[in-house]
């Protein structure tokens, strides 16, 4: 897989990522963002410094990858990924 920027996760990156996200809310439609394009386009925001309304469109839109940052911002997911990064880190 070829990275489209530089801020991409890589397979590696993401594996180790994926189990820390919250699962699909279940009832109601399934979800069909894809998480790993969530995950890349928020790191993006990050990285350049980008509003978020300005995001590429080869990304999921912009509203989309925001609701998915607030909501973990909110419920903590954020401060998870952090303990288990820094704990992979110090392990390391």
């Amino acid at each position: 897989m070829i990275k489209a920027y530089d801020s991409d996760l890589t397979i590696e990156q993401w594996e180790f990522l994926e189990p820390l996200l919250p699962a699909a809310k279940t009832g109601g439609r399934p979800r069909t963002t894809d998480m790993m394009s969530v995950l890349n386009a928020i790191f993006y925001v990050v990285v350049t410094g980008c509003q978020w309304r300005q995001l590429p469109h080869d990304f999921p839109g912009w509203s989309t990858v925001y609701s998915y940052f607030r909501t973990w911002c909110d419920d903590g997911t954020w401060c998870n990924i952090n303990e288990h990064l820094r704990m992979q880190v110090r392990v390391s």
